[in-house]
C-alpha cells in the first residue's frame, strides 16, 4: 500500500509540474507575440486577437492570464529611460538635462505614452511605473541630491512634474499644455526640478 501511495503521489507531482511548463511556455508566447504585436501596431491598433493569432493561441487564454489588453500590456513592455549621467554634468544644468531628455523620450517613444496611459487606470500598468521610477529615476536623485535619505522623496517629486507634464501634453492633450514649444517647456520645468534634486532642504 505504501508503494501504491508513492506512485500517485509522483504521478501527481509530476502532473502539476508539467501543467506549470506548459503553463510558462503559453505565457512566454504570448508576451513575445504581445511585444512584437505592440512594436509594429502601436497599444491603440494591437488587438488582443490579433497577438493571440501570433501566439497560436485561442484569444481566450490572453484573457485568462492577463485579463485584458492592459495588463497583458503592462506585463509585455519593457521601459529603459536611458537616463542621462547626472553625476558628470555641472550641477547647476541637471533640471535642464533632464527634461531635455524626458521630452525626448516621450515626443519619440509611443510606448512610453501608452504605459502612462495604462499606469493610470491599471493595476499591473502602475506597478511597472512604479518600478520604472524606483529603478531609474530614484537612483538619479541619489546622485545629485545634498541628503541621501531625501532622495526618494525628490525624486517623487521631480517625477510628479515629469509624469503631470505627459499627463497634460501626451495623453489628456490640454491646449495650452501642447501650445508650448520645446524650449518654452524647459524654461518653466528645469528650474523646478533643479530646485527638487539639488536645493537645501526647505
Amino acid at each position: 500500500m505504501l508503494v501504491d501511495v508513492k506512485v500517485s503521489d509522483s504521478s501527481s507531482t509530476d502532473s502539476g509540474s508539467g501543467a506549470r511548463r506548459r503553463s510558462d511556455v503559453t505565457r512566454d508566447a504570448i508576451l513575445a507575440a504581445a511585444r512584437e504585436r505592440f512594436a509594429a501596431d502601436g497599444y491603440e491598433r494591437a488587438t488582443i486577437r490579433a497577438i493571440a493569432k501570433d501566439a497560436g493561441i485561442d484569444p481566450s487564454m490572453v484573457m485568462r492570464y492577463y485579463g485584458n489588453k492592459e495588463g497583458l500590456f503592462a506585463a509585455a513592455v519593457s521601459i529603459d529611460l536611458s537616463m542621462p549621467d547626472v553625476a558628470a554634468l555641472p550641477r547647476q544644468d541637471v533640471g535642464r538635462a533632464l527634461v531635455e531628455h524626458f521630452l525626448g523620450m516621450w515626443e519619440e517613444n509611443e510606448v512610453l505614452t501608452a504605459l502612462l496611459r495604462v499606469g493610470a487606470t491599471n493595476p499591473a500598468g502602475a506597478e511597472r511605473m512604479q518600478g520604472v521610477f524606483r529603478d531609474q529615476l530614484v537612483p538619479v536623485a541619489f546622485a545629485v541630491c545634498p541628503d541621501p535619505e531625501q532622495a526618494p522623496a525628490r525624486a517623487g517629486l521631480g517625477a510628479a512634474q515629469l509624469l503631470g507634464l505627459a499627463l497634460t501634453r501626451y495623453v489628456l492633450r490640454l491646449p495650452p499644455t501642447v501650445a508650448l514649444s520645446r524650449e518654452e517647456i524647459v524654461a518653466w520645468l528645469a528650474p523646478t526640478l533643479q530646485r527638487y534634486l539639488t536645493a537645501p532642504s526647505p
